[in-house]
């Protein structure tokens, strides 16, 4: 499966962080929009341990035009990738580097953002690559397509390697711990799709439970895992977080569909929410209650 469409077309606009929260379904948890007035869609995709937030924003309906962003202190900075027509941020380290995602000659590739410098990070040979995960290491995960097939990919110290789960027929990593520890999907037809970790060579699904379909998305340095699911083929999404070994679903109130895309160690999480047949898409912080809303 590819990521194209969220990643650069479900990305969002100018955006304001709010400080009142939105009704939290879950009261150990502060619900905080990320929102751009006057736009329809906002998207966050990664958080680092300082607060710095990156992700993406469209302009006008249909999000025909796209930009990254990085958002700090209500602060917002775009981030758009020299010559692309559309550019989307995944992931920021502690150390200030940005990974992510630029559209230009047809097809999506991946970059690296440091210090203003911007590198393509593209697999050998790949029609398509995108980048959606980045540790304290520089290890950079994310996924690809070679002759019409999907697979996740590892690049550490400018090494690629190939992640695939044994038997699936599509794979994407999706985040990367400073353990090593990878995070993604994968699809083996006709069951819907999986979660899984990848730890010291070993694959682990990760399943919500009963769910038709899930993703991991995301892990911190404790383990933590955050994502979406689907009770049902092409049903509503829900946003969980896995710790401890327990499933939480997190959704926003007054939202039917909630994804969870990063988090950093102190247990703040960004995503974003959408009701069905609108175009409009918010972005959300959400944090743990006895932090507050500090920002």
């Amino acid at each position: 499966m590819t990521i194209k469409n969220r990643s650069l077309l479900l990305v969002a606009c100018l955006f304001l962080l709010r400080t009142s929260p939105v009704t939290a379904l879950e009261p150990s948890f502060t619900f905080s929009p990320i929102v751009v007035p006057g736009e329809t869609l906002t998207v966050p995709f990664g958080i680092n341990n300082a607060g710095h937030i990156v992700g993406g924003y469209g302009c006008c309906a249909g999000g025909v035009e796209s930009h990254g962003f990085l958002l700090y202190k209500g602060t917002l900075t775009t981030i758009d990738f020299p010559g692309a027509s559309g550019t989307a941020a995944t992931a920021v380290n502690d150390s200030g580097q940005i990974v992510g995602i630029y559209f230009a000659s047809g097809t999506n590739h991946g970059f690296l953002n440091f210090g203003g410098v911007f590198s393509t990070i593209d697999f050998p040979g790949a029609t398509l690559t995108q980048v959606f995960g980045l540790n304290n290491r520089g290890e950079i995960v994310g996924e690809y397509i070679a002759g019409g097939e999907n697979h996740g990919f590892l690049y550490s110290d400018g090494t690629f390697s190939t992640i695939d789960v044994p038997g699936a027929t599509a794979t994407t990593a999706l985040g990367i711990n400073d353990g090593g520890q990878i995070v993604g999907s994968y699809g083996t037809p006709p069951a819907g799709g999986h979660g899984f970790l990848l730890s010291t060579g070993v694959f682990t699904t990760i399943d919500f439970a009963s769910a038709d379909n899930t993703t991991d998305f995301a892990i911190n340095n404790s383990g933590d895992i955050v994502g979406r699911y689907q009770l049902v083929p092409g049903g509503d999404s829900h946003g969980f977080l896995l710790s401890g070994g327990a499933f939480t679903t997190l959704d926003v109130a007054g939202f039917s569909n909630t994804l969870l895309h990063g988090l950093n160690d102190r247990g703040e999480i960004v995503g974003q929410s959408w009701n069905a047949n609108q175009i409009v898409t918010d972005g959300v912080l959400i944090s743990p209650a006895h932090r507050g809303r500090g920002r």
